[in-house]
Order: C-alpha cells, then structure tokens, then sequence
C-alpha cells in the first residue's frame, strides 16, 4: 500500500514525474494490497517537508478515495525512522507526541482527520508539511529532485561561456515576460553585477513549485517553455517572440557555469509565499557521481519589501548566483553587448511605426535603452541612407523528424527569414566598413577582424543576436563569373554590403545559442541561398518574396545587381591610379589568385598615392600581425618592389595589391617582370615575394620604416635564425628558477621531471662554451612554435607508442626570453612507471631540419609487488582428477607498477583448490616447476590430482587455484576448471533389479550412478558403454554404426535405463547386463528370468474311448511354487500376446488353431480322439514362449467295453459343478436310462424317471462379502419324462405321425444341448466368483494391516453420520429410491467416485470441496434431482440440513470429443517459468491425482464423456497441488483457479488463503497403488462376470423353451396313445 523513498540525499530516491503519461518506474518496489472487488490502484506521490528540515518522499497505491490522518502519520513515522537508520546526518527529533500534529498543504490548508486522495493529482508529487509545535525552517534538505534525463545529458553544450551562460538566464527571463497574459504588468528585467553575486530579476508569472515548475526550471531537460517554440513560428518580422527555449538546459547549466552556488526565488500572484530552490555545484556533482540522482535543498520565505516595490502585480523571479566566477572589469562594454543582443527587445522602430520600449533592461540600475555605442550603434550609424534591399524566405518540408534523436535536430514543417541587405560606401577612398572597424578597435571591443573577413552576414533569431553567427557573403551576395564593365563593377562593390537576417523559432540554433545548427535543413539551405550547385531536394520547398511579389533566383539577382549599381553610383567616393607610368603585362596566375576581377592584364606602378602617403618600390615597410592573410602571428618586415592594378586606366575596376619581399628573402628571390622578345608583352612572377591588398595602407596595418629600424631588425633577424634545439640540464634549470631537466638513470616509480625545458640555438651558438648557455643572443626568441613528441616503446614491443604531443611558444624567466616550458610532471605523473624506453622528440614547426631526440630508458622497479598468471589464450586451465594438467601455468612476477621482474631461483610454493564459494576441494597433489629460459616465468604444472569434493562444484566445475609461497609472501590465485576423473565404480538403484524377471518384461526403474576414483560424479556427456545379453535397448537415439550402445552421463552424474530395458529371453534363462569404459567393465550383474510350467489340471489321460473327445482340457502356467501365474493374460490392446497352440503327428488337429490364455488358464473345449485303441500323443505349446511345452499322451480303448454311453465320456476330466461361497448351487443333470419293459402293443407302456432340474442364476451387481444377498431364478421341472425308457416292443398307433418321434428326438437333444451349456456357463461363473472372493479377501487383509488409510467403509460411515438420506441413496437402499427411479440414475456420492493414494492429499481436496459438496449425491439429469426431492417430501422425510444434487448431463466436459480412455488425464497447459520448467513443489492439478472408482472407470455420460471430464474438472476446474505452502505461495503468479498443499495450505481464487492442520470429517478413500490395481481386476471381473451371466440366463432360457416343447410332445403322444 506504501512505499518509501530516501531520507535527503542519504539513499537512493525516485526521480521526479513529470506527470502520469510518462512515469519513471521507481527504486524502491511498493507494497499492493489487491482486492478485486475494490477496484483498481491509484498512485499519489506526496513528499514530506518534515520540521526538521528533511525531507521524506512517500509514494501510495490504495482503491480508496480517504487515508484516516492517524494511518498517515504512523506510515510517515514508520518510514522516516527506517530511512534515519541509514542516515549519517544527524536531525533535530520530531516530536511526535505533539498534540496538534498535523500536516497542511501548498495552499496551507490544515490536515487533521483525513487525506482525501480525491484533492491530489495521481502520479504527481505534492508538497506536505509536518508540524510538531516547532518553528518552519527556511531550507529543506532534498526538496527538489533536479535529476535529468539520461538522453538529454548527450545534447549539454561544449564551449559553455560565461557570456553565454548569462544570455540564457536573461532569455530565461524574456521568455517569461512574454508568457505573462496581463499587458498591464510591468515588463523589467533588470541584471546586477557585485564583486561576490549576479542577480538576475524579472517580473514574470512566477513559480509557485505547482505542477514541479520550479522543478523544471532547475532540471536539466525539463524546460518550462519548449513546448512553445512552436508559437514563434511565422508572424512578421523582425519575430519578437522570445520563445528561445529548446533544450532544457538553460537554467541549472547556466547559474552552476557562472558562480558555485545559486538561489532561485519566485513569487506568483496567487500565492503570498516566496519559493526558493538551492543549486550547490560540488552538492549536484557528488550526488550525479554516487546516487544517480541530482537534489537540491529548498524552502518557503515571505517576499521581501523591495522584491514587491519592484513588480507591483506581485510575481516575479530572481536568480542570484553567488561566488561568481565572471569578473567584468569593463561594466559599459558589457552593458554594450547585452544591448546588441537585445536591441529590438530595448528599442524597435519596426513593430508600431515609431520606436518602442518592449522591455525595460537594466544592467546595475542603468537602463540600457540610454547606453551609447556597440557594433551595432556603430553599424547602423555607418551604413548609407540609401534604400535597403529586402527579401523575404519562407521555407517547408514534407520530412519526417519524429525519429530525430534530439532536440536539436528537430526540423519544423515550415521557417521564415527576412533578409536586408545594407550598402557600406566608401568615402574619400576610405571603406565605410574600416572606418566601422577602426572605431570598434578604439573603443576596445577588439572583434579582431580585418576588412576581407569582416562579418558580412549578422543572424537575429526570434530577435535574439546570435553573436557567432558572423558568416561570410552568402551565394547570392557572391558576384557571377559574367563578362562586361557592368559585372566588373558588381564584383567590386559587393563587398560592401553587409546583409542583416531575422528568423523565426523554425531555425535551430546551437546549444550555446551563438549560432544557427550547422547541419539543420533549413540551416543549410540559408547558407547556400542563390547557390546554383546547392540541392535543395524534393523534401523542401523555398518561397522567395520581394515586395510582397514571388520570384525567382534569376529575378533575384538581377534586382539585387540593380540595387548595387545604383547605391555604387549614388554613395561611393573612391579614386584609384598610380603616380608614373605603368608597365603593362599579363595577369599571371600568382596575381590573378589575389584578385577579385578575373582580368586578362595587369598595370605594374612603382609608385602610388594612397591615403595622402607616396608609396614607392624599393621601400621599407613593417606590415603588422593581423594585417591580412598569411600575416596573423607575427609582424613582417619587407621591401615594396611594386604595386600592381587591376585592367586599363580606363577600366571600372580599380583592385590594386602590393608586392613586397620579406626580410631574409634575397633580391633574386623576389619579384620579376620578364618580357616576352617575340611580341613585347612581359608576364610577372613573384617568386617568394608576398601579395597584400591595398587595403593594407587603409587600415593602417602596414607602415614605413626608417633606416635605424630596419638595420636593427636585419640584425636581429639573423640572430634568431634557429640552428638547434637544447634542452636544458638540471643545473641551467636551477639558475632560471624553473623546476626542470631531464634524468640520467630511471627506475620504474621515480618522479618524473616537472618540465622539459628547451632553447632554440642559433647558428653561431658554440655548444662547448657553457657559459654562454643562457645568454639571450645564443637563445632565439622568436614566436615559433615547438612540438614535443613523448613516445613509448615496452619492452616486449618493437614500435612506438605516442604517449602525448604538446605544442608549445615561448616564454621568459628572469629576462631570459626563447624559453619553451612543456609540463610534464602535472600532466603526467606516472611517466616512469612502465619499463621501457622514452623518447622525447623536440620539432619546429616552419624549421623541419631543426630537431632534437632524447631517449631515456626506464628500469623495472627492485621491490617486487606481485605475482600474476599469465595466460596465452583465453582457455581456461583445467585439470582432471587422476591425471596431469592439459598445459601449465606461467607465473610471472611484477613490481608494484605492473613491469616484469625476473626470478632468481625457483621458490617453493603451496597450492590449493576450492570453489568460487571459499570451500576447500579437500585434494593432493603434486607439482612440478621450472624457470623458463629468461627466468621470466616460473612455469607450473599440476600432477596426479586427486580430491573427492568436485560435487560442489558440478555442474560447471569452476574452481580457485591458489599458488602462494610457504611462507605466504607472494601468492597468485587463478581461475580454473577441475574436472572428475573418467568413471571407475558403479552404484545400482532400482528397486526392482533384484526381483526375478519375467520375459519381454521392461524395467520400470533403473539408474546407475558413475564415479571416479576419488567417489565424484563424473562429468556429464561421458559415454559409457552399455552390454546386453538376454535384454534389448529400446530407444535407439543412442546406437552406433557398429551396434554398440553408448550411454550419457547426465548433469547429476546418473546413466537412466529406466522404461528402456527389456527382457529378451524366454523363461528359465540366464541374462546378464554391463557397463564398461574404455575396455574396463565398472559393472557386471546376472540375472535369472522366472521359471514358469505349463501343465494341465487333469493329470491322467486314460480310459477314453475311441471315437469320443476330450472336452474342457484345462491347461495351466504355474511358477517354481505351482501357483498359477495370473498375469498370463492375452489381451492384444494392451499388446500381450499369451496364446496356446497344439501340434499332434497322431491326431487330427488343426495346429494353425491358438487359444487365448485368461489369467494364466487356457481351456481347449473339445479336441476329438481316432476311432481306433491305442497311445497317441499331442504337444501343447506357448505360441510366443516355446520353451512352455507339454507332451501329452492319450490311452484310447475300444468303445465296447463300456456298457452304456455317457454324455461327458470323460467326465473325470470335469469337476462337479458347485456355486462359488453359496452364490449358486449345483446343477444336476440326470442321464438317460434305458430298460427293457416289454408291453402289450395294443396298450403302450410309457414309462420314465423325472427328475427336478434346479438352476440359479444370480443377479446381482457386485459381489460383496459372503453375507450378502443373492437373488435367484429357480427353475424347476416336475414329472419331466427327461430320457424315457425305451418299451420292449413299441407299436406306434396308426394315428401317431412319424414327425412326433422325429420332433421328440430333436427336442430330447436340444434340451441335452442347453443342460451341457449351462453347466459349462456356471463352471465359468463359479471361476469367475472364485477369482472375486479372492481379491476381497486380499482387500480385507489389507485393510487391517493397512490402518493408516481409509476404506470406502469409513467414508461411508462418515457420510451417513452427515446425510443418512444421501448414505442410502448412494447404497441404493429399496424403498429409500422412488419408484419412478432406475438404479442407473443416481451414480452414487461424490466422495465415493474416486480415491488418491495418499492421506494428505484426500484432506486438501475434501478441505476444498467442503463437506457439503463431498456429501452431495450423483444424478444424471435435472430431472432425477426433482424426483429425488418430489419423493423424500411425499413420504414425509425432512432432509436435515439439505441435500446437494450433481446433474452430469449439465455439465460442460473439459472437450467437446469425449476422450478414448475415461482413466487418462487431462492435456492441462502446465504452468512454466521462464525456463522453461514447471515451478517448485508443482505436483500436477487436482483433477488428475484423482483416481475413479473401479466400478465407475468405464461409465460415460450420454455424450460419451467419463467422470474425470465432466464432474471432477467441475468441481476442481484447474486446482493445483504442490508439496509445501512456502512454494505455494511463492508460485501465486502461476495459480489462476486456486491451489493446496500437502502440509495445509489452501488458496482460492477470490483472495481466500488458509493455513493449519485441518481434518475434514468426510475425504476421499485413501487407497494404495496396489489397492488400485486391485479395484481395476475386480473392474474387469465384474464385467466378464456379466457377459458370462448373460449367456448363462440365454442358455437357462433356451433349456426352459425346450422342456415346455417337450412336455407339449409328450402329452400329445401320451393322448395318442
């Protein structure tokens, strides 16, 4: 319901949400109480202001929509005391005793009785302060979470300037002036600069902290206005709309760039407090590097008095950074900048007509509106009256930048600019644009740009001044490659004009808003505007207007030339000739490079009148740094040899440049005109002379020279023509008082020299003489540059490695100048740590040959620091018990830096095994060890290894090596893998292996556990090899080519045969299996297959008479102890074949005949005898088992020696026929006797001997104890004349119909027929009865030696201590069913349909069901259920306590196709977790644990579905079961319908869990496996039992049919007579 973050800063703490759309995933996990019923939860997010001045963030997830105020303040109480455990920072006690302690809110509403979350906005946080009695502080600790977005981190600027960080606070607050909706409100911003603070006021809306704003505006990433950039676009210029934000950096990047601590205060209108947030710069750098997270202290103030003077509205904002880093010593240059960024937000002519104030600016109390000067003051004041040239851009885009990575890169649908193009005259043959120049140099706001570079392209953005945006000429400002004095003439006054663009919010500037973005669309379309070459692509279109009319670049441009030619001719005053008479040639490629005008000649002056001043060749000038281009470092000393001019004199081009040669430069090296002897014409060639502009002598930048200067600079120029580098000794070092100078000898850890110190030595600089070491003449001072290389060569590498390259100029030390000082201890204090060798190479830059190499070797440090395995590849070492290692280790030692020390000797060492956990592999060993031939290495080999714990380390087998010195020194420890030996020894498990096997038998269980030597689990994956005799090997994934049967070992270090191993011998063999590896035999074993006979019940086959058969031959397959082997059963579903076959030389018998074997008995009905005397003989045999045979030989004798026939003429062969335990009494059959009676033929004499024929035939339904009722047919025949006696002399009556006789003979013999059925039936039955009795018996037996399960008696018992009304109907009890009822209807009580095998299982499940439920009774439809409730009614029977009714045919089965096999569970998708495995304790669901009654396995409803589809999946649906509630629980994630345990855990879908140990008084009967392979043979009796009654009521009938024909053919021979 709760959950907590940090105290302060003291832990970890979620980040601020900026609302619910987007909420970061907190920390800290939250405790959820879910209730279904109520509803879903809802996130508020509160921070505790505590009165001590921390701060507390609590999050909530509840469904309710009121928290009572004491809940609340016990979960604050109870957090801040966890979280103040972890706290180092001590805080004042909060008195929570306090009588009045209560919380209030930002509107300080007093919270006493209750939170109503209905007040607060979910996923937002809101501010709560705790008052205990205690005066409010003024700061909290951790008020504010300034923690920025990890994305937004990549996009802070590089470069950031103080300038520039003051610029964004100041657009900051011009931004919120303009989002301030009342026009009435003053407009101030006003900037203080103190020697120890910089305050920033502005009087816009204010922060109230509301909706995290003053969040916001110290987040980085989260700026308050970004979304209305998009409302700065369009509009008319120049687009004062200062919605500058874009990155949301501004604000905390700004203040923490200029000082080391800022505050933050604001006011809104409609809150009386003053919010302030604290920016600590050491505060948010400790934390981003420990925590992750950025906070910031805060607290509330009333504003101050002369905050209120200032905005009488009564909002604003103040930024005050203290300990600034910005030192302005020049307060008015500064004020000057601001205002030229600013300047139409200070004063703007274009918005209303006339000039206007938009803001009130003030820097130190000084508005800046009355400051004079500025480049743009000076600008504007400069440029010519003339008319301007206007354009107007509109740029869009049909690209897709949603998926821009940053803001920056964001490109808007559509951009505007306007383009004014200014003309800049020259005047008095004076460039307006030097003149701007030159005041700016005076007044020292040093631009430092020279007329050619000057910025012809200035870039205001939303009216902001982009200060670096001081581009060269655009395309279209560029002058055409055209032909004519109309071209020439544009291309020598488009210098002069300066083009001044204003845009809208759709540009992007860079991150320090100095420039627009480089590589933005729109950016670059600017940049190349009227570029033919430039592409702009289909993505964008580019609308050009001039005035207000849209036009083409072609049309553009010759408007733009128009408007040069005609400012040219309306505002220049220039002249341009030279003094004498020039020397025309051609223009050559040196000049025409240096030349606007691509001109086909050249006029050569050797003297001109420029700037009042007489300029001649051969004078000597001082052409100052900066003045030009290739003149920016130092200051050039050079002849003038001539002055060269553009065209004819009558030319409207006027370019003229300055050929000078430099000081050094010989005379031959210089400036030549040669002419050509043919045609006159001379051609100019520089050579090494320099070409400068004439603008030159305009700005002042080249100047003549007297005689005095130039001889001093000769000289001095030769002094400092470099010859050499030196670097300086330790000792020239000292002099100088510089901290320097290079080693002689270096070990590893020695100090590194604090500098390198060079000199440059000129040629004549003797290197023997010390003492003019540091004399100034022998040291060049020029300004040039020198590198110094530091490279790094190990000593197990043959190239160089570039450590770090440093340029550096030159300095002075006590007056000595030319000194070139590289720091190297500073920047590299770990030089000499690596073994090597280092060289320090010293270059010139314009000097190539001039060069100086030093190498230093590097030593390995004495002391040794540690050992170290070193490995050539990435394998890990690995050793196997009983054998050596694989490889060997090299162990090499190093000092304390890393670098390799060689051994003397060879140490002794120990060593040790264990695992990654620390624990000791308990081994020996022994090992062997030698120096390699360096002596680097000690190299290490592990022999005969031997440990009998590597199964704590299966199945990996990673372990530790451990190799230390004996007296524990040095010692190394090194990752290896240790690996069991190859199997040796052999554990069985199986519970059955020892018990005789049966053929064709599988074993079930059977697994082998392989060791090693030393008693470990060998690896998994080793093959062992499996041996057969007298077995087959089922699963075939594991055969060879060759036949062989490999097995695997598994990752428990087990070989599983279980299931795959069958018995392939017949019975009374011999069988063996093995298992052998690598020719050596781990295991061995013998087995016995069970001894099985086959014999016939009868022992005696003698005294048959020839012509008869031998009827009901029973044969038998009896064991070693002469029981018969029940399990001899054919039954081809199941696949068990057991048939009998009878082969015979003498007799004739079909040997293509089996017969099925039920139970271990076979019985042959008839098998005819010859009609001769004698021995004859017949095998009977096992048709799969040939080794079960039997010889049987038959006596046969003469049929005359009998008097009288029989009917069973081997009767000894058929026992009498009794009823099984008084189920069924004997029938007797009487045989027919005949006697001579001899009578008169007039008078028949028909006498016969009736006898009464009883037949009983049960009809039962199951077959209970021996006391339980039987119903009887009995059938009875009196006076029956069954076999007449014959009369002496017959004389049948003339009357009497042949057909009688014949009829009587038939009825005789089908009456004979039916008597020898029946009693084959009840011979059949009385087996069948037998069978029964003998399973209840065992039952009964198991039942008392078995007391701790529970029978169907006891549950019984139970039930009817519950419901006597649903005991009897479930018994079936006559007279408690109603009459209109079939037994079929009611199946019986749901706690007596099924059973488990185990006590703790029949508890959870009757625990889930409830008694009810278990007591319910069984129906088949609706409409029983009403009949069984019509009929308990009418007879006046109240049902105590109810009774529950299950309707099957209303229930919806798991399929809709009923399954083959009602026993076959359910196809449930098994919970998995994400690997793929079930979880912990799973034992599987309810419905299939559950067994079905024996007597109800087979029953289905009318849809074909049994009783696991249709009534346990619907009282238990997908009830799970696991071994523990402790895994029950931790698997509630996977249990949708509810779960038990077997140590009394229950859970239920609704929320409902329960715990105990519970005894239901009604479970489940509780029967063991055995039991229920018992329930399945009574199954199966009962239905054969059936079928065999069936044919017994048949063959009752078809005798009765019979008997009454007969009588009907007695009687009407009898009236005949």
């Amino acid at each position: 319901m709760y959950s907590k973050t940090s105290l302060n800063s003291m832990n970890k703490r979620p980040r601020e949400e900026s609302g619910s759309q987007s909420p970061r995933k907190s920390q800290h996990g939250a405790l959820k109480v879910q209730d279904v019923a109520r509803g879903e939860l809802k996130h508020f997010m509160f921070r505790i202001l505590m009165p001590n001045g921390s701060t507390l963030d609590l999050k909530i997830h509840d469904q309710r929509n009121e928290i009572p105020i004491e809940e609340f303040i016990g979960v604050t109480k109870k957090q801040y005391s966890v979280v103040k455990q972890g706290s180092l920072k001590p805080n004042r006690r909060i008195n929570w005793e306090y009588p009045d302690l209560h919380f209030t809110d930002a509107n300080k509403k007093k919270i006493q009785t209750k939170l109503n979350l209905l007040d607060y906005i979910r996923n937002y946080w809101h501010f709560l302060w705790l008052h205990d009695g205690s005066p409010e502080p003024d700061i909290y600790e951790g008020m504010w979470d300034l923690t920025p977005d990890t994305d937004l981190l990549k996009e802070l600027p590089d470069g950031y300037t103080c300038e520039t960080a003051l610029a964004d606070l100041i657009d900051n607050s011009l931004q919120a002036l303009w989002s301030n909706n009342c026009k009435s409100d003053t407009r101030l911003i006003s900037v203080e600069l103190r020697w120890n603070k910089i305050i920033i006021f502005d009087s816009g809306p204010g922060m109230d902290g509301k909706d995290g704003n003053l969040v916001k505006w110290g987040k980085v990433g989260a700026s308050l206005h970004r979304s209305a950039r998009v409302k700065a676009i369009g509009g008319n210029p120049p687009y004062l709309v200062p919605f500058f934000g874009m990155f949301g950096y501004g604000g905390p990047f700004a203040a923490m760039c200029l000082g080391r601590r800022a505050v933050v205060s604001s006011k809104t209108k409609n809150c009386g407090k003053v919010y302030s947030l604290h920016l600590e710069r050491e505060a948010l750098i400790d934390s981003s590097s420990l925590e992750n997270e950025w906070r910031a202290k805060g607290g509330r103030r009333d504003p101050s008095k002369d905050e209120m003077q200032k905005v009488p509205h009564g909002s604003f904002t103040k930024v005050e950074i203290f300990e600034p880093k910005m030192k302005i010593d020049n307060i008015k240059h500064f004020q000057c900048k601001l205002k030229d960024i600013y300047f139409p937000y200070i004063q703007c002519d274009e918005m209303s007509g006339k000039t206007s104030r938009p803001v009130k600016f003030q820097v130190n109390g000084k508005d800046l509106a009355g400051i004079n000067g500025g480049e743009v003051a000076v600008t504007n004041l400069h440029s010519c009256n003339g008319p301007e040239f206007v354009i107007q851009l509109h740029f869009s885009t049909s690209e897709d930048t949603s998926s821009r990575p940053s803001q920056r890169e964001t490109v808007f649908s559509e951009a505007n600019a306007r383009l004014k193009f200014v003309y800049f005259p020259i005047i008095e043959g004076e460039e307006n644009i030097q003149r701007i120049i030159n005041i700016l140099d005076s007044e020292d706001y040093g631009i430092g740009e020279s007329y050619e570079k000057f910025c012809r392209v200035s870039i205001r953005r939303l009216g902001r001044l982009l200060p670096d945006a001081r581009w060269s000429p655009l395309p279209i400002m560029e002058p055409k490659t055209q032909k004519g004095e109309r071209a020439k003439l544009v291309k020598r006054c488009c210098s002069r004009v300066k083009c001044f663009i204003d845009t809208d919010a759709g540009f992007n500037p860079t991150a320090q808003k100095t420039d627009l973005a480089q590589h933005h669309l729109y950016t670059k379309a600017l940049k190349n505007f009227g570029n033919p070459a430039f592409e702009v692509g289909k993505e964008m279109q580019i609308k050009i207007l001039k005035d207000g009319k849209q036009v083409t670049v072609p049309q553009l441009e010759k408007l733009y030339h128009d408007w040069i030619i005609k400012m040219h001719a309306n505002y220049d005053e220039e002249t341009d000739s030279g003094l004498d008479q020039p020397t025309i040639v051609n223009c050559s490629p040196d000049i025409k490079k240096y030349l606007v005008e691509d001109v086909p000649v050249l006029r050569v002056h050797k003297k001109i009148q420029r700037k009042g001043m007489c300029w001649a060749a051969g004078q000597r000038l001082k052409v100052l740094k900066g003045a030009c281009s290739g003149f920016h470092r130092n200051n050039v000393y050079a002849t003038l040899e001539c002055i060269v001019l553009a065209g004819l004199a009558a030319d409207a081009c006027g370019e003229a440049v300055l050929i000078c040669r430099p000081l050094g430069i010989p005379e031959g090296s210089g400036c030549k005109i040669s002419f050509d002897s043919k045609n006159g014409i001379g051609t100019i060639c520089i050579n090494e002379s320099k070409v400068l502009p004439i603008e030159v002598i305009d700005s002042n930048k080249c100047i003549a020279v007297d005689d005095t200067e130039w001889e001093n600079k000769s000289q001095q120029h030769c002094q400092k023509l470099p010859s050499a580098i030196e670097i300086l000794e330790n000792i020239d070092c000292q002099d100088l008082g510089i901290e320097g100078g290079m080693p002689a000898d270096v070990k590893a850890g020695d100090a590194p020299p604090e500098n390198v110190v060079a000199v440059i030595r000129p040629k004549a600089f003797n290197f023997e003489n010390s003492s003019e070491r540091l004399d100034q003449k022998f040291v060049v001072k020029d300004n040039i540059r020198m590198t110094l290389n530091v490279q790094f060569n190990p000593e197990d590498k043959s190239e160089d490695m570039l450590i770090f390259s440093s340029v550096g100029t030159p300095s002075s030390h006590k007056g000595l100048q030319g000194l070139f000082i590289f720091p190297v201890k500073s920047k590299f204090p770990n030089l000499f740590q690596k073994a090597g060798s280092l060289t320090f190479l010293l270059t010139l830059t314009n000097f190539p040959d001039v060069r100086r190499k030093h190498v230093l070797q590097v030593r390995a440090c004495a002391d040794t620091g540690r050992w170290k395995v070193v490995r050539h590849d990435d394998d890990l070492y690995t050793i196997r018990v009983g054998s050596s290692s694989a490889d060997c280790l090299h162990i090499a030692c190093f000092d304390k830096y890393g670098n390799s020390v060689n051994f003397t000797s060879v140490p002794k060492l120990a060593i040790s095994f264990c695992s990654t956990g620390n624990e000791d592999l308990n081994h020996s060993c022994s090992i062997k060890k030698n120096l390699s031939l360096r002596k680097s290495r000690i190299i290490f080999e592990v022999v005969g290894f031997k440990s009998s714990k590597l199964d704590i380390i299966r199945p990996t087998y990673k372990a530790i090596i451990n190799i230390k010195t004996l007296d524990g020194s040095f010692s190394v420890v090194h990752p290896c893998c240790v690996l069991p030996g190859t199997p040796q020894r052999v554990t069985v498990h199986s519970p059955n292996l020892r018990k005789k096997l049966f053929p064709y038998q599988i074993i079930e269980e059977l697994w082998f556990e392989i060791f090693d030597e030393c008693g470990n689990h060998v690896k998994e994956g080793e093959r062992i090899l499996l041996s057969l005799d007298g077995f087959s090997y089922e699963a075939k994934s594991c055969l060879l080519e060759d036949g062989s049967t490999y097995l695997k070992v598994d990752c428990n270090g087990f070989v599983d045969v279980s299931n795959v191993l069958k018995v392939s011998k017949g019975y009374g063999k011999e069988a063996y299996l093995s298992l052998s590896f690598e020719d050596k035999v781990l295991f061995k074993k013998n087995f016995h297959i069970e001894m099985r006979e086959l014999r016939t019940v009868s022992k005696e086959f003698t005294n048959f008479h020839a012509g008869s058969q031998l009827e009901n031959v029973i044969f038998e397959i009896v064991n070693s102890e002469g029981l018969v082997d029940e399990r001899v059963h054919h039954n081809e579903k199941l696949g068990l074949y057991h048939t009998l076959k009878i082969k015979s030389d003498t007799l004739d018998i079909d040997d293509s005949v089996q017969y099925s074997f039920r139970h271990g008995r076979c019985t042959i009905r008839s098998i005819p005898l010859p009609n001769k005397e004698g021995i004859f003989s017949f095998s009977a045999f096992h048709s799969c088992y040939p080794e079960l045979v039997l010889d049987i030989q038959v006596h046969v004798k003469s049929a005359r020696h009998e008097s009288q026939g029989s009917i069973n003429s081997h009767g000894d062969l058929m026992p009498p026929v009794s009823s099984p335990h008084g189920f069924c009494e004997e029938l007797a059959i009487v045989h027919q006797k005949h006697s001579s009676v001899h009578q008169s033929p007039n008078t028949p004499n028909f006498g016969s001997t009736c006898q009464k024929v009883h037949v009983k035939s049960e009809d039962q339904r199951s077959i209970g104890h021996c006391g339980e009722e039987i119903s009887t047919r009995d059938i009875c025949c009196e006076d029956l004349p069954f076999f007449p006696q014959p009369l002496a002399t017959v004389h049948p009556s003339p009357s009497t119909p042949n057909l009688d006789n014949t009829s009587k003979k038939d009825v005789e013999d089908e009456m004979i027929e039916s008597a020898m059925n029946m009693n084959k039936f009840q011979s059949k039955l009385k087996n069948v009865d037998q069978a029964l009795q003998n399973v209840f018996e065992l039952q009964v037996h198991d039942c008392h030696i078995g007391s701790s399960l529970c029978g169907k008696e006891i549950v019984l018992e139970k039930i009817e201590s519950k419901s006597q009304p649903a005991a009897a109907l479930s018994q079936k009890i006559p007279g408690q069913m109603p009459p209109e009822l079939s037994p079929q209807d009611i199946l019986g009580i749901v706690g007596l349909l099924g059973n488990v095998n185990n006590i703790q299982l029949s508890r959870m499940l009757a625990l889930y069901l409830g008694d009810h439920l278990m007591c319910a009774v069984v129906c088949k439809n609706y409409s029983t259920a009403e009949i069984l409730e019509a009929g308990q009614m009418n007879r006046g029977k109240s049902l105590s306590g109810g009774l529950y009714t299950v309707c099957l045919d209303h229930f919806r089965p798991f399929n809709l196709e009923p399954k083959v096999d009602p026993q076959e569970p359910l196809a449930l998708p098994l919970p998995r977790m994400q690997n793929g495995e079930t979880p912990p304790g799973f034992l599987g669901f309810a419905v299939n644990m559950i067994n079905i009654d024996a007597a109800f396995s087979h029953w289905k409803t009318t849809s074909g579905h049994g009783l696991r589809e249709t009534l346990f999946y619907g009282i238990f649906g997908e009830l799970q079961v696991y071994s523990h509630k402790s895994l029950m629980m931790g698997a509630q994630v996977f249990i949708k319908n509810g779960a038990v345990s077997l140590d009394g855990g229950l859970m239920k879908g609704n929320g409902l869990l329960g715990f105990g140990d519970w005894e239901p008084d009604v479970i489940f009967p509780v029967l063991r496996n055995a039991d229920i392979k018992q329930h399945l043979e009574i199954a199966k009796l009962r239905e054969e039992r059936e079928a065999i009654k069936g044919s017994l009521d048949m063959a009752v009938t078809m005798f009765s049919q019979a008997r009454e024909e007969y009588l009907k053919i007695r009687d009407r021979i009898g009236s005949d007579d």
